[in-house]
């Protein structure tokens, strides 16, 4: 009884005591940035790294769901790469709207109106200004136009750059093209 009793307190230690050890996604010595750039860090590596980079993740963007609000996904949203704003994620609004209030915090100085058809159907006018650049991530469009409205909505004039996959508690955006980092 003795020795089962010593044999099973040692399995327990082995057990208890080993690493666990995990392995990276890709392997290679790297680390890409929140802009989606690749750095590669082979001065910091052991000697028989592997030159391999992850050529499927470059380029993709991904950006945690806060939480969803009836449905729709809220996530950071930074403006002019200094002011961040939860917004919800809008395929169906055609322009970025931001509220009065961070339209305000932001700087913006309305140039012009756009009209709208809403939800319900109604029309409906509103002011517009240009920022410099809006960033979801590292997903960046610049010099974009925003309506300034009652509700902070990401729209297609961003969405429409990347293809977006927007999965359980993330947010994937992808580039069409060289031209994901610009828009009118």
């Amino acid at each position: 009884m003795r020795k089962i009793s010593i044999a099973f307190i040692s399995l327990i230690g082995i057990v208890l005591t080993q690493n666990t050890a995990l392995a990276q996604e890709y392997e290679g010595c790297f680390l890409i940035n929140r802009r989606g750039n690749l750095i590669k860090l082979r001065e910091l590596c052991p000697d028989n790294s592997q030159e391999i980079v992850p050529t499927n993740t470059l380029g993709v963007f991904q950006v945690p769901i806060k939480r969803r609000e009836g449905g729709i996904p809220v996530v950071d949203v930074t403006f002019n790469g200094n002011k961040t704003y939860e917004m919800m994620v809008d395929s169906g609004a055609s322009i970025t709207k931001v509220t009065e209030k961070m339209a305000r915090e932001i700087g913006l100085k309305p140039d012009g109106t756009i009209k709208s058809k809403i939800a319900s159907g109604d029309i409906v006018e509103s002011p517009t200004a240009r920022v410099t650049s809006i960033a979801v991530g590292g997903a960046v469009s610049r010099d974009v136009m925003v309506s300034i409205g009652s509700v902070a909505l990401l729209g297609q004039n961003f969405l429409s750059n990347y293809e977006v996959t927007i999965k359980k508690d993330m947010i994937e955006f992808r580039p069409h093209s060289s031209k994901a980092n610009s828009q009118n």
